[in-house]
């Protein structure tokens, strides 16, 4: 007897026996095996059911591929028409986050300001490598970096308001005026 490994050779095998139990045992009253006494009728509704899940799974294997293969299809002009109406929606509503909310979308972030400290060590990095740089082409220039270590910023002292004099007060625009 050969083995039997895969799902599909089992059916088959299945497939065989009830051709066998038609043939050869169609006549037998009963048949005792693996703890249990069976009709041929029963031997063969047994092995048919093996046989029709295989077919059924095999069917719903095919159902499926076809399935992805037309997702996958059609996926790129529908992400497109996706992405389309998104920005629809988003330049007619983008000022009204409740809106945006009933559509799943988020407001526009707002970017943040540098604070003091990012911007000293901003350009204590571009003097670096300025200096780092010298004076050389252009192809040079950008493969060399400067390194800034331990940029340290000191605060400011308050120094008192200055006050303003009677003319510069006089001066002054008020506001939403035009000169």
């Amino acid at each position: 007897m050969s083995t039997v490994h895969g799902k599909q050779e089992q059916a088959d095998l299945a497939k065989q026996l009830i051709a066998g139990t038609q043939k050869r045992l169609s006549n037998v009253g009963q048949l005792t095996f693996g703890g249990g006494t069976y009709t041929p009728a029963q031997v063969e509704a047994e092995l048919q059911t093996l046989v029709t899940l295989r077919a059924d799974a095999d069917a719903a294997k095919a159902a499926a591929k076809a399935k992805i293969a037309a997702e996958k299809a059609q996926l790129p002009a529908l992400r497109a028409f996706t992405l389309a109406y998104v920005a629809l929606v988003k330049a007619m509503f983008g000022t009204s986050p409740d809106v945006l909310a009933d559509f799943g979308l988020q407001p526009k972030k707002v970017g943040k300001a540098p604070t003091p400290e990012q911007k000293a060590a901003a350009k204590a990095k571009r003097e670096a490598t300025r200096k780092a740089r010298g004076v050389i082409g252009s192809r040079k220039r950008a493969a060399i970096k400067g390194d800034v270590t331990g940029v340290i910023v000191t605060p400011v002292t308050a120094a008192q308001p200055a006050q303003q004099t009677a003319s510069s007060a006089s001066n002054a625009t008020p506001q939403g005026s035009s000169k």
